[in-house]
């Protein structure tokens, strides 16, 4: 029999978890009403695929396809810079340093992630946006290159300290096993560990992905702000994020150019809640392989 201090508990912690249900249900019912003007509007196939963003020309067009790609290759490039160098991070930590250098660099780690995006941002005009121009010897350094750079940098703590988590719960029966039958330090790491923590470290590059998709501020501030379809690394763009972050102040209530900003909200909702589920999916099916979850 529960106590009455604990049933209250019990009270206090379901109420809680259905506020947050509540608030996330009001979230997406405010954006698909605000959302669904655009598409009795605009065409939706336009909308989603049209090549120009000009909300403010007469006559406006509202084609999303320039943010969207936008988004995509920051997203690819950040990827690229993040994935490679979090793993290897987390495989260092965790199979390679010291207990002493453990201490020191796993909360390291964890400040890092914490430090506030728009401090990423100011260390990508003054530091890096410089640096892409003058060694690539392009027009500005404002652009996706930077943008990558900058939010790769950004998702590493994150993808290193979830991988590493993941590779912390490997058994060390496994290792034992694999060293056992003969094989070196590296054989087991590359043929028993990462493949064992495989499906945790696939968890943190998705979420990793999660962060820099809804990034706003920094890529506000280093992608260049060009409604353009990007057509190299080299090139201005300008996110979804970023765009409803410019324009959402300077749009009329209750306008198209209003309800299309929210509309590419809704986007980026739906977005990074696919991929938040896959990050769980992902994360419950490594915790069901290793035999710590039921």
């Amino acid at each position: 029999m529960y106590s009455f201090k604990e049933k209250s508990i019990k009270i206090i912690f379901t109420i809680l978890a259905f506020v947050s249900l509540f608030f996330l249900l009001g979230i997406i019912f405010v954006l698909f009403k605000e959302s669904v003007p655009v598409i009795s509007e605009i065409n939706l196939i336009k909308f989603l695929f049209g090549k120009y963003w000009y909300p403010t020309h007469e006559p406006a067009e509202f084609g999303i396809l320039p943010l969207i790609l936008a988004s995509f290759w920051v997203t690819l490039g950040a990827l690229i810079v993040c994935a490679p160098l979090g793993i290897s991070v987390a495989l260092y930590i965790n199979e390679i340093a010291s207990p002493k250098q453990k201490q020191i660099l796993k909360p390291l780690i964890e400040i890092l992630a914490g430090i506030p995006s728009i401090i990423f941002g100011f260390f990508g005009m003054l530091v890096i946006a410089p640096l892409i121009q003058k060694t690539f010897n392009i027009s500005t350094g404002l652009c996706t290159l930077t943008a990558s750079l900058v939010l790769g940098i950004m998702a590493t703590p994150t993808v290193a300290s979830l991988s590493e988590d993941a590779l912390s719960f490997v058994p060390k029966s496994f290792k034992e096993a694999s060293y056992a039958l003969g094989a070196n330090r590296w054989q087991t790491l590359l043929k028993v560990v990462i493949p064992a923590a495989g499906s945790g470290i696939s968890t943190s590059v998705i979420l990793g992905m999660s962060r820099i998709v809804g990034e706003t501020m920094t890529v506000l501030m280093v992608s260049g702000g060009a409604a353009v379809i990007p057509k190299s690394f080299f090139d201005p763009v300008r996110p979804m994020t970023s765009t409803i972050a410019a324009e959402m102040g300077e749009s009329a209530v209750g306008s198209i150019h209003y309800h299309s900003l929210f509309a590419i909200g809704l986007i980026l909702f739906l977005t990074t809640l696919i991929f938040n589920a896959a990050a769980e999916i992902i994360s419950k099916k490594h915790r069901l392989k290793l035999g710590i979850d039921r």
